[in-house]
């Protein structure tokens, strides 16, 4: 077989034992077509294979030109954030329930997948955001996001004092349960639950919106991705808010504490089947036009 790529890594979801299936065929598929196969340590326990070469999540792309994530958009987020700065394609295998990111079926999986490791596929560029937390003028955590970076009240009834600004310009004050910052990947996750909007995904853009906001014509509103977006608090009185990057929590942060957030310059690159539409994604996913057919 020809193709552009070498050696293969597979990362799965650890949790569910229902990948082993998906998994294991994976990983014959590419050995018997003479791929060198790498796989991630916590998904090893699936393959019966007793010769499996295996890695650290954060190592595989040191020795990888490919990796494939098997599992829902959460597992596919883990990977994304774990191979960017390698500047290595990814490809999604949805064993989930929505599934934006991962647009491959298993029974779709011989076939489509043979054609991309031939070098038919389309190729599409996704941007992270990066999140830093400064306190007393320091960066005491960073962390960077597919999706979204939110901030929520956290362990407390009351409402949390949001300030915004966009590149050091204010935007706005609000009370509210929490402040969501998402790129277009994310606009179809927590900030479509929200009541964002849609972005598609090569719009070069980042979406803000708040959760239950105290004042209701506070809405959501859409910039420039090249903005860097402040945060801060203007509590009265102590209390902690909780920073999450996609399913990653950053907690104990106080309301002296600025949270700086700006689009990451290496994005992630996800390979789809030829033919790949993301309108018809919103449709199958959203149940959107189903009694109308082309």
């Amino acid at each position: 077989m020809q193709t552009p790529f070498k050696t293969i890594g597979i990362i799965g979801k650890p949790s569910d034992i229902r990948i082993a299936e998906t998994l294991s065929g994976l990983y014959d598929y590419l050995t018997h077509h003479q791929y060198a196969v790498y796989v991630a340590d916590d998904s090893v326990q699936f393959i019966k294979n007793g010769n499996v070469a295996s890695c650290s999540i954060d190592r595989l792309g040191l020795y990888c030109d490919l990796v494939i994530a098997v599992g829902g958009d959460g597992t596919f987020l883990a990977a994304a954030r774990a191979i960017v700065q390698y500047n290595i394609p990814l490809i999604g295998i949805n064993l989930g329930r929505l599934g934006f990111l991962v647009d491959i079926s298993p029974n779709e999986l011989p076939a489509k997948l043979h054609h991309i490791l031939l070098g038919h596929y389309s190729e599409e560029k996704r941007y992270l955001l990066r999140a830093k937390i400064v306190r007393d003028e320091q960066v005491i955590h960073e962390e960077t996001a597919v999706n979204e970076v939110s901030i929520l009240r956290w362990v407390t009834p009351s409402m949390i004092e949001i300030v915004t600004k966009i590149d050091n310009v204010f935007l706005n004050s609000q009370r509210s349960d929490g402040l969501i910052i998402s790129t277009p990947t994310g606009s179809t996750a927590y900030s479509l639950s929200a009541g964002g909007p849609i972005l598609y995904p090569s719009l070069n853009a980042l979406v803000l919106v708040p959760l239950n906001p105290h004042t209701l014509s506070n809405r959501p509103i859409v910039i420039h991705d090249t903005a860097e977006i402040e945060i801060s608090f203007c509590q009265t009185k102590q209390i902690n808010a909780l920073v999450t990057c996609d399913h990653i929590e950053i907690p104990d942060v106080l309301i002296s504490d600025k949270i700086l957030i700006k689009k990451d310059p290496l994005p992630i690159r996800i390979l789809h089947p030829e033919g790949h539409d993301f309108f018809q994604i919103l449709r199958n996913k959203l149940n959107w036009s189903s009694g109308y057919h082309i």
